[in-house]
């Protein structure tokens, strides 16, 4: 069995997903797979149902209706605290994301004892490929915008291509994380950081997607621009330690 499981949160990507799940499983590294379907129309699940009698380590949970990123990954957290997996990641569907990078968030974690690591795309500069300049400024801005708020010491908060280590999931109360949207990695990761957790960015190059849809709309965005207030006034009142997160 795998130590690393990679979480693949799907609507609608049949185009995608068989391709992802491939690559995954071709890395140096084993990664398993648990791919969080939110009831796609296209048939995603389908895909991912056939695929399993080739690969042992994909897994799959279905949900009914979209019910929000955030909470497709906690369902996923839950999931794997009940295994065995020490590392565990958070992924896009539509190859944004570089498969090949896993092993280099793995490595931070595994071979340099960092407890979060961040694929970013604004370590070094804007890393970005075929974006909208409109989403690309709005996305940079939000992460220049937490860190002013809250003292976050990230460039890319809002970044969606994490490895944890179990340790750092085990001590959140994962009950208690309360965006489902944008907001959500932003909370995330700001409970780690007030956790103690060592946390390091490394440098990815994110590279917008050539089929399907995105799910990114305004209200999105509008949630993050509030809930970071929120969250900033909260931890105010907050005693963050390793055993009671509010």
């Amino acid at each position: 069995m795998s130590d690393s499981l990679v979480i693949i949160p799907t609507y609608n990507e049949k185009e995608n997903i068989e391709k992802i799940i491939r690559k995954v499983f071709s890395l140096n590294h084993s990664f398993d797979i648990l791919i969080i379907d939110d009831g796609s129309p296209d048939g995603t699940a389908s895909i991912v149902k056939d695929l399993k009698k080739e690969f042992k380590g994909l897994f799959i949970e279905e949900r009914h209706g979209k019910l929000g990123l955030g909470t497709a990954y906690i369902h996923g957290f839950k999931w794997v605290l009940d295994k065995n997996y020490e590392y565990v990641f958070e992924m896009d569907a539509d190859f944004s994301h570089n498969p090949e990078d896993l092993i280099r968030l793995y490595s931070s974690c595994k071979d340099d004892g960092y407890d979060l690591a961040i694929g970013s795309r604004y370590t070094n500069g804007v890393n970005i490929v075929n974006w909208p300049m409109s989403r690309l400024l709005m996305s940079f801005f939000a992460s220049k915008y937490v860190k002013f708020i809250t003292g976050l010491p990230i460039n890319d908060s809002t970044a969606g291509f994490i490895c944890y280590k179990r340790c750092v999931l085990e001590t959140l109360d994962l009950n208690k994380i309360k965006f489902v949207g944008y907001a959500f990695q932003i909370e995330m990761k700001f409970k780690t950081w007030k956790s103690n957790f060592k946390i390091v960015e490394v440098p990815v190059i994110f590279t917008d997607r050539k089929e399907g849809n995105s799910k990114m709309d305004t209200s999105i965005f509008f949630e993050a621009f509030i809930g970071v207030i929120q969250m900033k006034i909260t931890s105010l009142f907050t005693n963050f330690n390793q055993k009671n997160l509010q």
